[in-house]
């Protein structure tokens, strides 16, 4: 099951799994909240989404989302990862023993009749003058662009690509999970354009096809290719291949309603462009864009159903974090591809000037009220608010609270003392799940000043000197042993990822560079040092009192059966001990 583990893992993000049961607030790369594991007033739980892992200060906890889940939900590790599996939308029953593999195996194969097809699609478009002139003519898309996004043409034949895929090997039930079969085995798409769907390295997922003559009001304009083990549609960005670099030298990425935008928007030379895919923006999308920008340009509809859209988008980028604007086409034109065609200019100057999301969207509710009227002020407050309460950032509510005050000449106090009432009459987004009631009370760890021991002596290297001469064994339990024995062989070398010695203590590791990271990291040198030895001396002390318990029990033992040979040896062990426990304490 190690694959469908790292499967679930790559595709939930920790700080939203988590964020279902703790309040989290952003603190630099981490995010900090509340100990669900404690009546704690000052939050020292912490979320490392650079290292997918959480650790809480109060009660020494820390792990993976899977630990998470098994903590806060009382369940142990095959529920906790059924659990997430179903939230990821990840199928465990092809991960058996073989699975991993076989899945891997089959995803290969699938790409590689997908690639196929790509190909037997420009070849046929090659052949076909009808086609040639849809695209060449009609669509005015140049040699270049149509081998750029690889555009070809699915002949109007019922099975030339089954026949074609099947001579080269493929089954027809490889074509079927290749999304290219109807539900009759024969092709999906026929007697349309043909634009490949592409991964982020331009790996051939999928098509999607547009018919080339629009008189059969029957038949759909755009044909996509359905969900399969390589295609989600709700993840994958269109055109994120061929944009990612504009979109890392622009430091913004623009998010389009149609494909056909994009490729339009490609061949005038405005790159950084890409869609959604024919479905509505998701968080995965975002998420997927977060990685090159955090600037996202969105170019939606002014109508009901863009509105709509666009307001659905506002929690969605709070929730990536992601900073969205909206560019606004001029008036007459219904997308950029026909912007575009009248002049790409003008397509570009509305990337560039771009409003911000949610002043864009009270512009459009503002404008669709007559705010000379009572009646329209109330309707129009009532929708601002309803935007507004989705904001996370109480400086951007106070500033469009003042900004609606202005437009309707009503009172900032009044209208946050309304939003205040909105708030506690609907359940808010950021209700929380109760915690489960099996779930185990803390428990004090004495020995957690090791794991700060341990944290500190990772980041830096002159106290890693000071384990030379420290017995690992002095330590509680086998991980923390085995970091120490690590420290201890390897002095002066500063630990920024796990070792590959410690690999099987990794989220371990990253726990306690977590740990250096928020209690450490501002220190210098010289405190570090100190700090170091003064818990060294602690551990030290520690292991002697323990050693000082065992040989108490030992004397007992030895007076009881008056073995006075062995009880005197036992004392002597002990006085010393003593001696050297109290020499530790000054």
């Amino acid at each position: 099951m190690q694959d469908a583990k790292e499967e679930v893992r790559a595709r939930l993000n920790i700080e939203d799994v988590v964020g279902e049961y703790v309040q989290l607030k952003r603190a630099g790369r981490n995010f900090k909240g509340l100990s669900p594991f404690s009546g704690e007033k000052t939050p020292s739980f912490v979320v490392s989404p650079d290292k997918h892992i959480w650790h809480d200060f109060s009660s020494g906890r820390g792990g993976d989302i899977f630990t998470f889940i098994m903590e806060v939900e009382g369940m142990d590790f095959r529920e906790a990862l059924t659990h997430l599996a179903r939230k990821a939308g990840v199928e465990l029953e092809v991960y058996d023993e073989k699975g991993g593999k076989e899945l891997a195996d089959k995803k290969k194969r699938l790409k590689e009749a997908l690639d196929l097809a790509a190909s037997y699609y420009q070849q046929s478009l090659i052949k076909n003058p009808h086609a040639v002139d849809y695209v060449f003519k009609k669509r005015g898309l140049s040699k270049q662009i149509v081998t750029d996004f690889k555009i070809g043409y699915a002949p109007t034949s019922g099975d030339a690509l089954v026949l074609f895929l099947t001579k080269k090997g493929y089954s027809k039930k490889e074509l079927s999970e290749a999304g290219l079969t109807n539900q009759y085995g024969g092709d999906l798409f026929r007697g349309r354009m043909m634009v490949p769907l592409m991964d982020s390295v331009g790996q051939v997922i999928g098509f999607t096809a547009r018919i080339l003559v629009d008189d059969d009001p029957r038949a759909p304009k755009y044909l996509n290719t359905p969900e399969t083990i390589l295609y989600n549609k709700s993840r994958h960005v269109f055109g994120l291949s061929q944009a990612k670099e504009a979109i890392r030298k622009n430091d913004y990425a623009v998010i389009v309603e149609g494909n056909l935008d994009v490729v339009s928007s490609h061949q005038v030379g405005i790159t950084g462009v890409v869609a959604t895919a024919g479905t509505a923006m998701t968080e995965y999308h975002l998420r997927a864009l977060k990685r090159l920008t955090e600037n996202v340009r969105l170019a939606f509809d002014g109508d009901k159903a863009g509105l709509a859209a666009t307001e659905r988008a506002i929690p969605i980028a709070e929730q990536a974090e992601v900073e969205l604007t909206i560019i606004s086409l001029p008036s007459g034109a219904k997308d950029p591809d026909e912007l575009i065609q009248k002049d790409p200019a003008l397509w570009q100057a509305a990337i560039d000037t771009p409003a911000p999301l949610v002043e864009w969207v009270l512009g459009q509710y503002a404008g669709r009220e007559d705010l000379t009227t009572a009646r329209g002020k109330s309707r129009y407050i009532d929708e601002a608010l309803r935007v507004i309460r989705m904001l996370k950032n109480e400086v951007a509510v106070q500033h469009y609270i003042q900004l609606v005050a202005e437009q309707t000449g009503g009172i900032t106090t009044n209208l946050t003392e309304r939003l205040a009432n909105i708030e506690r009459q609907v359940s808010s987004p950021a209700d929380l799940k109760k915690v489960a009631p099996g779930i185990r009370e803390t428990v004090y760890d004495a020995s957690s000043f090791q794991d700060n021991l341990l944290a500190v002596a990772l980041i830096d290297a002159p106290s890693q000197a000071l384990f030379v001469d420290v017995d690992p064994m002095s330590l509680e339990g086998e991980q923390r042993q085995a970091v120490a024995k690590y420290i201890s062989k390897h002095p002066g070398k500063i630990v920024l990822e796990t070792p590959k010695s410690l690999q099987n203590y990794d989220t371990y590791v990253k726990i306690l560079l977590l740990r250096a990271d928020a209690r450490y990291a501002e220190w210098n040198d010289q405190d570090r040092y100190f700090e170091t030895a003064r818990l060294l001396r602690q551990v030290q002390t520690e292991h002697k009192k323990k050693q000082k318990d065992i040989l108490t029990e030992q004397l007992r033992d030895a007076e009881t059966i008056g073995d006075d040979t062995k009880a005197t040896e036992v004392r002597g062990q002990i006085n010393k001990l003593i001696k050297e426990i109290q020499s530790g304490q000054k």
